[in-house]
């Protein structure tokens, strides 16, 4: 590309972070050719340069590394582009840093690149919506930013490529391709357009650097919350090297290591070996290169996976989170905190007695607590000297409330010789404290975290129980992770049909002498043949 393309992103792509990206991302192998020539050499064959030098349409639009990897990807299987695995890698690294999202532009759609599961989607255009999340997330659409016309071009494309796409299901009731055209793609272009303040501020920022320390807090679900460490190293231009130790509340310990790269300044793409499997992380850093949070999952598996919030030892004095969540009034017991500069008084808020330290460094202390019969449900500030926090605990009567999370959960049947495996859901029970008002379920109700559980599974409808869906779509553990049943068709089955079925999961937690249940539906569905890597 040309000179004055280049500028001013690449000298800010000294990025930083660890990672590799996810799904068909191959961890940054930046070999010469750079991907700015092969960009030239290999792009411009098809996209002439405009008069910029740059090769039509490619700055006509911006997505994220797992969004300009799936264009490069077609470009190959559809066009007959020949990449090795290195060039497709200094391709997309390139494109990504070029011509990526900032930070803002990926907040609220987060899910879809780190594969969070069961997601229910919120449209921030109902237009957009109707005409382009019929078939695909809104989520995809909304991780990516083009111009107006290289939005119309686009529909063009998906006329051309699916042609049935107009009698598909929510377009024989309209003139769809009028509508895509015409309204859906002016639209586009304003919600999800190329020129953005946001970007032209990004690329202008300063360079972040994530090699060093990091302090590390997280949560499994179906295993808990974990604390730990890390350690950052260069391995070349934004690649690096990451080793981590994390420590779970069940006291077993997981060891870490991988490679990483960064895109855009803050995209952190990690594949591990983490305890005895491998995992991704889709990160991203945040506040001047002192924090990195995002999701992380099993690489054959993205349907199991965790949170991660970290924060470099140098970030200055903080409490990042305490182990258990919640403190429950008339009881004591040990409470770990973890973060980091952790000196100085500890602190549980007015009413909770901080007794012994049992254990003290810079980045954990654990203290003993009594907390009196009287405890006010709610927010507690933990404060341990300068360092404070007013989300890490809480307080409580009584459990009121469980929820069962992910509230609308599916999993997928597969194996029994097939090629995809089974998609498994992990269900988890948070319980709640009614708020001020009184009553569940409303907006002021207190979070008190992940509780241990007992878990039964029913048929859902009546559909579900004359086909005996308990039966023959799969099995609950007392963890709350549902295995779906093998692929089918099955001649056990009525009709055959396969292993699928509509159920509905209850998760019972004790309080004392009480129990307090919450309930959700789970789906059991088929196989996902096509999976892109942004859904």
């Amino acid at each position: 590309m040309g000179k004055t393309v280049k500028a001013n992103v690449i000298a800010r792509s000294l990025l930083l972070g660890a990672g590799i990206a996810s799904s068909t991302l191959s961890l940054g192998v930046m070999a010469a050719p750079s991907g700015e020539a092969l960009v030239n050499s290999k792009c411009s064959a098809c996209h002439a340069p405009d008069a910029k030098g740059v090769p039509d349409r490619i700055d006509a639009g911006r997505r994220t590394p797992e969004g300009w990897d799936m264009t490069v990807a077609r470009m190959s299987y559809a066009h007959g582009v020949k990449l090795t695995a290195e060039e497709r890698s200094a391709i997309v690294k390139y494109l990504a840093d070029n011509y990526g999202l900032a930070p803002e532009e990926t907040e609220h759609h987060r899910y879809i690149l780190d594969k969070t599961p069961s997601v229910v989607e919120h449209a921030e255009n109902q237009l957009i919506a109707d005409t382009c999340a019929r078939c695909h997330s809104y989520g995809r659409i909304a991780v990516q930013r083009r111009t107006e016309e290289d939005w119309r071009k686009l529909v063009h494309f998906h006329v051309g490529q699916y042609p049935a796409i107009e009698i598909q299901a929510g377009g024989r009731d309209r003139n769809w391709f009028e509508i895509a055209t015409g309204d859906a793609s002016k639209a586009l272009g304003e919600v999800y357009g190329y020129e953005s303040k946001a970007w032209n501020q990004w690329k202008a920022a300063k360079a972040m650097d994530p090699a060093g320390k990091w302090r590390v807090v997280g949560h499994e679900p179906g295993r808990g919350g974990y604390e730990g460490e890390a350690a950052v190293t260069r391995s070349g231009d934004d690649q690096y090297v990451l080793k981590m130790t994390l420590r779970y509340q069940d006291g077993t310990t997981d060891k870490a290591s991988g490679k990483a790269i960064v895109y855009t300044g803050y995209e952190w793409r990690a594949t591990l070996d983490q305890g005895k499997r491998k995992v991704h992380q889709v990160f991203q850093l945040a506040d001047a290169g002192q924090a990195l949070e995002g999701r992380w999952y099993e690489v054959d598996n993205d349907a199991i996976g965790g949170t991660m919030h970290a924060v470099k030892v140098t970030a200055g004095a903080q409490v990042l989170s305490t182990m258990p969540q919640a403190i429950k009034a008339g009881t004591k017991g040990v409470l770990t905190i973890n973060g980091v500069g952790l000196e100085g008084n500890v602190s549980l808020g007015d009413q909770i007695k901080v007794g012994k330290v049992v254990k003290r460094s810079a980045d954990q202390v654990v203290v003993e607590y009594e907390a009196p019969a009287s405890l006010n449900a709610g927010a507690v500030m933990v404060r341990v000297g300068q360092a404070k926090a007013g989300d890490a605990l809480a307080a409580y009567q009584q459990i009121d409330s469980v929820k069962v999370v992910p509230e609308h959960a599916m999993a997928r049947v597969g194996g029994g010789g097939g090629a995809l495996p089974k998609v498994p859901a992990q269900l988890e029970a948070i319980a709640y404290a009614n708020g001020p008002d009184g009553k569940a379920g409303t907006d002021d109700d207190v979070r008190l975290g992940a509780m241990p559980a007992t878990w039964r599974v029913a048929n859902l409808n009546e559909v579900a129980e004359k086909m005996q869906d308990t039966r023959f779509a799969g099995e609950l553990t007392d963890t709350g992770r549902f295995i779906p049943a093998v692929a089918g068709p099955n001649p056990e089955r009525k009709y055959g049909t396969n292993n699928a079925g509509e159920l509905k999961v209850t998760a019972t937690v004790k309080d004392g002498s009480r129990e307090v249940s919450g309930s959700a539906p789970l789906i059991v569905t088929v196989q996902r043949f096509n999976d892109p890597t942004i859904r």
